[in-house]
């Protein structure tokens, strides 16, 4: 056996990958390194990554800066403890975080993952209530083809019918879910839709502690995107029901779908927010759960006034540090040898990618099994009428040069921002194969 089958060998009988059988049925592909967009695999191929790592990894692979951020920092600690200590990059990331996140969010609680921060956020929101003397309000109001995490009460809000979770029905807490909403970014509100979302927040406003939606693009529930007055909708009805109102940005955050957070489409701040993915430019895992100052205050004010969570990992230094850079990559404050990564500014690349995206996955649309072709930002969908052949579809794909990662019904791609314009042809090149291969 070579080198790479006893590595795939022990990989089979001893690592359980993300939803996947134990032991596996399918091998996976070996990646030996990374730079740029690229993955140079064990058998000596390269593929684009059209996945940023899901999502993740939006500079791509060994950036100067991140890469030197991350060693500096190792030069002076890699982790510390944070109850009672703190540090400059939990410190300056915290304060970045605030000053570009929608108005009136004002504290950030650092913590390991997305699905933590949805936890987090949740506790936050219950909490709060509990420390109004408002205990009854436990329950969480979303909408339907929603994902926000695999830990339990993240789960409890992912859809219900649809969604991976379906097999825990009786276990998790039971959540109140409104209608999918109407498709399509710019499709307009649809009044009676919003009717009765309000209708709903208003019969439950007794019971409910937050309404929790990812603002304007449904990720791994559909990638399903939604108009962004829909987002007003929900802020006026939690403000006049008294209700909290919590963006799952974890997907979209850090420019993903053309705006520095979805949220910023609607001009509309939330009492919560959480980001994650792009945080760390893919590096590190690193989340956060941000709140505004009344939220704190409420929590402040109760029996315990403090939030019962803390991480071990909580405000890592490491992680902080290269998110620090990270962010300093997409908003033009960190340049390698003095030039910057994005010369024009992220927001003309996203509207690059978006326009080669919409280009390039132009012919699927209309084709044989083929259900809609949508675009957002650096975001191109293929939806087919039936559920994609995964292993027919990935090999193609492969076989195109491209790496990505179908499920469900869906052939998509959310590519680095840093991708040009020939290695996005060669993606929607990829997707075109994967879309041919699972129709056959």
């Amino acid at each position: 056996m070579s080198a790479t089958d006893k590595l795939l060998e022990l990989d089979r009988q001893r690592v359980w990958h993300p939803y996947a059988p134990m032991p596996g049925t399918r091998a996976p592909l070996v990646v030996e390194s990374a730079s740029g967009v690229r993955l140079r695999l064990a058998d000596g191929r390269e593929l684009i990554d059209g996945m940023s790592s899901w999502w993740a990894a939006i500079h791509g692979y060994r950036h100067p800066v991140l890469d030197a951020a991350a060693r500096d920092q190792l030069g002076r600690m890699s982790h510390v403890m944070f109850g009672g200590l703190t540090h400059e990059p939990a410190v300056a990331l915290a304060d970045r975080l605030v000053t570009l996140a929608p108005e009136g969010l004002e504290h950030a609680f650092l913590c390991d993952s997305g699905s933590v921060a949805v936890e987090v956020a949740v506790k936050m929101c219950l909490q709060y209530w509990r420390s109004r003397g408002k205990s009854a309000k436990t329950r969480l109001l979303t909408w339907r083809g929603g994902y926000h995490g695999d830990t339990f009460m993240a789960m409890s809000v992912c859809d219900p019918d649809g969604g991976m979770h379906r097999m825990w029905e009786g276990v998790l807490p039971r959540q109140v879910f409104a209608g999918l909403p109407p498709a399509g970014f710019a499709a307009g509100v649809d009044e009676a839709y919003a009717a009765r979302l309000r209708r709903l927040i208003e019969e439950h406003a007794g019971e409910l502690a937050a309404v929790i939606v990812e603002p304007v693009v449904q990720g791994a529930g559909g990638m399903r995107f939604h108009d962004p007055g829909y987002l007003r909708v929900l802020r006026e009805a939690c403000d006049s029901c008294g209700v909290l109102l919590v963006f799952d940005e974890i997907a979209t955050g850090f420019g993903r779908t053309g705006a520095l957070f979805a949220a910023g489409h609607a001009g509309v701040s939330p009492d919560v927010m959480c980001v994650g993915k792009a945080l760390t430019g893919g590096y590190l895992t690193l989340a956060a759960a941000l709140c505004t100052a009344e939220v704190a205050a409420g929590i402040g004010r109760g029996e315990l006034p403090v939030l019962a969570h803390g991480p071990t990992f909580m405000g890592n230094p490491l992680a902080c540090a290269v998110a620090g850079a990270s962010l300093d990559v997409l908003l033009g404050d960190g340049a390698a040898d003095g030039a910057p990564t994005y010369p024009r500014g992220w927001r003309a690349e996203v509207r690059r990618i978006e326009a080669a995206l919409t280009a390039g996955l132009a012919p699927v649309a209309g084709q044989p099994g083929v259900a809609d072709v949508r675009v957002l930002g650096a975001i191109g969908v293929v939806q087919l009428d039936r559920e994609v052949d995964i292993a027919a579809a990935t090999d193609a794909a492969a076989a195109a040069g491209v790496w990505l990662r179908p499920f469900r019904d869906l052939v998509y791609t959310m590519p680095p921002y840093v991708t040009g314009d020939a290695d996005l042809a060669a993606v929607c090149a990829g997707i075109r194969a994967a879309v041919a291969a699972s129709a056959r």
